[in-house]
Order: structure tokens, then C-alpha cells, then sequence
């Protein structure tokens, strides 16, 4: 049996913590209608009034404060001058209101609450569930958003009591702002002996032809895709659920579903198709790995040119709960959005500090592309342009490092018992060259880029930028990257 019993404990762990709940017998399904646009009196925004906790702001009565607080599974769009970001129906410390909250922001730093996609749960997703004798959960997963034409297309996920029984549906608007009206489900999974992988997170890229493609799944076969008809946002052949071009297979003889929330782009300039998928689950180690194709239909490829169907892990890992030094760390890191603005690409999702995961606070941070083309992200959170050129003597000095050093797991069990923050260590890169003290490691400056050899044949060849120290609210220096054995490593100077 691919789904055990341990797995039904999690599930009903990773519910708890995001606070979500079935909904009752005599709920009646609403008619989704459009949340009216609030007027927001707040004051006027301080980068530091960001916190990592929201106590005083998370009752449901404060919803227009909440701002980036309260964010899970991030899907942004930009329109016009403004970013639009939907995400999961959670709520810290209050009761749940269902239909995929919205938030607008002009700069990805500052987030303003407007309300919800819809006034309820959506009845064609509801009542695909009930059919079945069961209850869904009065709570909208994963949306992802996109715009075809004059079209939004806003595809969301809704689950139940039978873990394996979910839909995916599609509303519309012409607006980002809607109103919202359903088309249609786009697939369903359900507990009939069949193998397929979970009906939840879905994510779709347009191909420079004009082809949609869609992806999605969880825990019970991997990630799937399949073709959408571009006019309609639906299946090109009705019923299809795809096929599977993700894995993570079997570790000591038990099936490992624990990969999910996939997203898909396709990088114009490096003509790759680039698909990102969650590791492990929330409460653990829960990271993002990446791997890439010359087709949407894959077979895509991981850092060391392994099909990424192949039932072992693989790498990169990009993100992963870390900790820099003064602080309580960061986790539950993955499910991630990634959209680009002017050639910019940027990766958002969820943080849940260390000293209490169930706060949810959006992150969004820069990606940047190896010279052979793979993408990495910056160490900490966007916080606007830094134009400053750096120098070689900027480098010189102590640098706080983190090391994305877990790759494979050494077990099904033993992976789920804690986030096993990667904790940055010191290193002192030295005015003469060498690294630590020593000559036997070497680095060497040629913006943006920094490479330091190592005496133990590792060589780590990252990016260098100026950003900003979240953990102590100033400006500091970055950088981000790989090793030649495709581990993310990270640097913050001290």
C-alpha cells in the first residue's frame, strides 16, 4: 500500500498546523461572489515593522493589517504596476475563512490585504467531494494564477477527509481582482486502487509556441502533467490526468511521497524549461529542489543529469530551513512561486520562524543564474535595489556561511522528526587570499562573482550582492551559488 498509516499522522499534523478544518454537515455551498475591495487605514509602512510573530495583529477582526503575515503556498502575478499574490486559506491563532486570500503590492516588500477570491468554497470543487459521501475541507489549497489574453486564470486546490479525494479547479475574471466565475475541474484524484498522484498544486507554463502544459501532485505517484487547451484553461482531452515526469520512489522498502508543490517556467534566455518541487513535508526539513528540460513534457534533469523520474533524491536544493547567528531561523521554506519582471526572476513562499512554526510569513528573494545555468537564490529576503557598486576589499572579512548541505536522506523515518536547520558557520576570507588563516584555501573576486577553492577539492563559485541583513535590519553583503558538486552555498558578511 503506497499511503501507510504514519503518512495519515502527518497529514493530520501539517492540518493542524496550518489551522485548517473540515467543514460541517450543514454547511451550504455558497455561490462564489467577489470580496468588496476594504478601505485600508493603516500607518504608513516601516520596513522594520516586519516581524517574524503577528500575535497582535492575527485575530480576524485585523485582517487589513495582516499584510505579509498569514501566507502559505504564494502564487504572485504582476499587472500593470502591481503584484498580486493568492495563497492557501490559513489563519494563525482564528477561525479559517475559506476562498484564497489576496494581497496587492507595488514593490514586493510592502503588502496590502484586499480580501478574498470567493465567498466561500467553490460549488463545482465542493460538490465533486460530497458526491463521494465525503465532507471537504472548508479551506482552498496552492492556487496558482496566470493571464492568457485579457483572461485571469486562477487555479485552485480543495481537499477532504479522504486524504487521496481532491480536485483542482479554474475560475476566471478580467480582473485580477475578479469577480471570479468557475469553468470547470481540471482533474481528481480519489481512492479507487488506481495509480495516480494527489489532485492538488497546480502550476502551468506557456511554451514560446503557444502550448499550455500543466503540473501537479502529491504524495502518492509523484508530479504529474499533462496538456491544457489554451482556449479554455482545461484538459486538451477531457479526463486526461497526465503523466508522471517527477519521483522521489522507495527508501527502505517503503514508497517516500513526500514531494509536492511543484512549479514550472520556462527561461527564455537560457531556452530551458526549469521545474521546481518541495521535498520532505512542513514541520521537517521541508526544502525546494530544481531540475531542467529542453521540452515541457521532460524528461528533466537534475544537477548531476539524473532523470528526475528516477526513484532516488535529487539536487540542487536551493532553499531549506538555515539559520543565520542571532536568530531562532527559518522554516517550512518550500512550496514555492517563481515570476519574473523585467528579466528579474524572483522566488516566493512561506517562513515560519524557529521559535514557532505556526506563524506564516511571506518571503520573496531574488533568483540568480549559474554560469551554467542553474538558479540559486539569495540568502535573504527582497528588500529593494542596492546600486553600490563592491570591490575586492569589500570581501575581505568575516562572513557568516550556510551550507544547503542535505541531499540525500538516509531514510523514510528517519527524515521526519525535525527541520534540521542548516546553521551558518564562520569564515574569514583574508586580505592576502587565502581563506581562514590559510593559504591551502584560496578566493579570488571578478564581479559578481566570487570563487573560493577549498584544499579538500570543493570549489564554490557564487554571486555577490548587496541586500539587506533581516536578522539585523541593516545593509550588508551577500552572495549565493553552487559548489562543483551542485550544493547551494550562502554568505552573509558580518
Amino acid at each position: 500500500m503506497l499511503f501507510s498509516t504514519k503518512k495519515y499522522s502527518y497529514i493530520t499534523l501539517f492540518l493542524l498546523i496550518i489551522g485548517i478544518s473540515a467543514c460541517s454537515k450543514s454547511a451550504v455551498d455558497p455561490t462564489p461572489t467577489p470580496t468588496p475591495t476594504p478601505t485600508p487605514t493603516a500607518p504608513a509602512f516601516d520596513i522594520n515593522s516586519i516581524k517574524d510573530s503577528y500575535a497582535d495583529v492575527a485575530a480576524a477582526s485585523n485582517y487589513l493589517r495582516w499584510g505579509s503575515y498569514n501566507v502559505h503556498d504564494p502564487s504572485i502575478i504582476k499587472e500593470g504596476d502591481t503584484y498580486y499574490c493568492y495563497n492557501t486559506d490559513v489563519a494563525y491563532g482564528t477561525d479559517i475563512r475559506p476562498g484564497i486570500q489576496i494581497r496587492q503590492s507595488k514593490d514586493l516588500i510592502e503588502w496590502k490585504f484586499y480580501g478574498w477570491v470567493f465567498d466561500g468554497l467553490p460549488t463545482l470543487g465542493a460538490n465533486f467531494i460530497k458526491q463521494k459521501g465525503i465532507q471537504p475541507f472548508n479551506s482552498l489549497w496552492a492556487p496558482y494564477v496566470m493571464k492568457v489574453g485579457n483572461e485571469f486564470r486562477l487555479y485552485y486546490s480543495l481537499s477532504s477527509g479522504d486524504p487521496r479525494l481532491s480536485v483542482i479547479g479554474l475560475a476566471t475574471a478580467s480582473s485580477p481582482l475578479g469577480p471570479w466565475k468557475e469553468q470547470g475541474l481540471v482533474v481528481t484524484s480519489q481512492n479507487d486502487n488506481t495509480r495516480q498522484t494527489n489532485a492538488i498544486d497546480p502550476t502551468v507554463v506557456v511554451t514560446p509556441t503557444g502550448e499550455h502544459y500543466f503540473y501537479y501532485g502529491s504524495a502518492w505517484d509523484g508530479i504529474y502533467m499533462l496538456k491544457l487547451n489554451p482556449a479554455t484553461g482545461l484538459p486538451l482531452v477531457a479526463g486526461d490526468k497526465g503523466k508522471r515526469v517527477a519521483n522521489r520512489g522507495f527508501t527502505n522498502g517503503q514508497y517516500n511521497g513526500n514531494i509536492e508543490g511543484p512549479e514550472i517556467i520556462y527561461n527564455k534566455d537560457l531556452k530551458k524549461y526549469f521545474l521546481f518541487i518541495s521535498y520532505d513535508w512542513l514541520a521537517t526539513k521541508y526544502n525546494v529542489r530544481v531540475g531542467r528540460s529542453d521540452s515541457p513534457e521532460g524528461p528533466f534533469y537534475d544537477f548531476e543529469g539524473r532523470n528526475l523520474n528516477e526513484d532516488i533524491d535529487h539536487g540542487p536544493m536551493i532553499l531549506a530551513p538555515y539559520q543565520f547567528a542571532g536568530h531562532a531561523g527559518w522554516q517550512g521554506v518550500a512550496h514555492c512561486s517563481v515570476f519574473e519582471n523585467a528579466g528579474q526572476y524572483y522566488m516566493a513562499h512561506q517562513g515560519r520562524p524557529g521559535q514557532d512554526i505556526n506563524f506564516m510569513i511571506l518571503h520573496v528573494r531574488k533568483i540568480f543564474w549559474t554560469k551554467d545555468g542553474w538558479p540559486v537564490v539569495s540568502p535573504e529576503r527582497y528588500a529593494g535595489e542596492f546600486t553600490t557598486a563592491i570591490t575586492k576589499e569589500n570581501i575581505v572579512g568575516d562572513w557568516e556561511q550556510v551550507i544547503l548541505g542535505y541531499r540525500v536522506v538516509p531514510g523514510y523515518d528517519k527524515e521526519q522528526n525535525s527541520p534540521d536547520f542548516q546553521v551558518a558557520t564562520t569564515i574569514s576570507l583574508d586580505a592576502n587570499g587565502g581563506i581562514n588563516g590559510s593559504t591551502a584555501n584560496t578566493w579570488s573576486y571578478s564581479a559578481p562573482w566570487l570563487t573560493m577553492k577549498w584544499s579538500n577539492g570543493f570549489t564554490d563559485e557564487v554571486l555577490v550582492e548587496r541586500g539587506r541583513d533581516w536578522e539585523n535590519k541593516k545593509e550588508t553583503i551577500l552572495f549565493s551559488g553552487l559548489n562543483n558538486k551542485g550544493t547551494a552555498i550562502w554568505g552573509k558578511k558580518k
